[in-house]
């Protein structure tokens, strides 16, 4: 099936039906980018990377009277809807996709006033975004030191005899957030006891007993588990005594 033409193609012919459905409908001028060097059929400027028809004809922008509005690209939302809105003159500008068979949108023709001021007013939300953001990350600090003080707590609770400095390290490192540690599931941000427990002994497999060197020499995890399941539970026996 053939593509709908590139009115640019035709610059000295009237436009078509064909070409006039192809062209998508925009509120206020529209501008081409064309696929083929043309050249302005009232100056002869070219070759054209934007042009205007009228009647069928290529118009360069100087010649459109579009020349004094500068170029967006898409791809700000926020800035091109700002830009558009302040601009007493914009147009829309496509390029014809031929495996698509249609014009997409590439950006839009504003005045540089208006483009001014909506850069500056996106300046402006990006600058409060990044504010609000630093105000979370300092809430979220708070949060999670106050967490990992209590969850410390619960764990002194429940093993009096464990050091209060390794009950702290054990506490941060269950509960930093996003680690999908035991301490960061919903049984440990309540603090319950299973979730501590499973806490405490975690860390005391790792770090006093020869679970990792096991698995690094290719022990199954099962069996490497089995094999230092005695010494965890003689140290958990231990601190639970005052």
């Amino acid at each position: 099936m053939a593509s709908s033409p590139d009115p640019s193609d035709a610059p000295h012919a009237p436009a078509t039906a064909a070409d006039s459905a192809a062209v998508p409908d925009s509120a206020g001028p529209l501008v081409v980018q064309p696929l083929k060097r043309r050249r302005c059929a009232e100056c002869g400027a070219g070759p054209l990377t934007m042009l205007a028809l009228e009647g069928g004809a290529p118009r360069c922008l100087d010649c459109a009277d579009l020349g004094h509005l500068v170029y967006l690209p898409r791809g700000d939302t926020a800035l091109t809807r700002r830009a558009r809105a302040d601009s007493g003159l914009s147009a829309v500008v496509v390029r014809f996709h031929r495996r698509r068979g249609r014009y997409e949108r590439q950006g839009v023709l504003v005045e540089e006033a208006a483009l001014a001021r909506a850069e500056r007013r996106c300046l402006a939300d990006a600058e409060a975004r990044a504010r609000r953001r630093v105000r979370d990350a300092a809430r979220r600090a708070a949060e999670d030191v106050r967490f990992t003080e209590a969850f410390a707590a619960e764990i002194h609770r429940l093993f009096p005899g464990c050091p209060r400095d390794r009950a702290h390290a054990i506490a941060a490192h269950a509960s930093v957030r996003g680690s999908g540690r035991v301490g960061r599931s919903a049984a440990g941000r309540a603090l319950s006891k299973g979730a501590v427990t499973a806490a405490v002994a975690a860390a005391v497999r790792h770090t006093a007993t020869p679970y990792d060197q096991l698995l690094m020499s290719g022990v199954p995890r099962g069996q490497a588990r089995r094999r230092i399941a005695a010494a965890v539970e003689s140290t958990l026996r231990a601190w639970r005594e005052p």
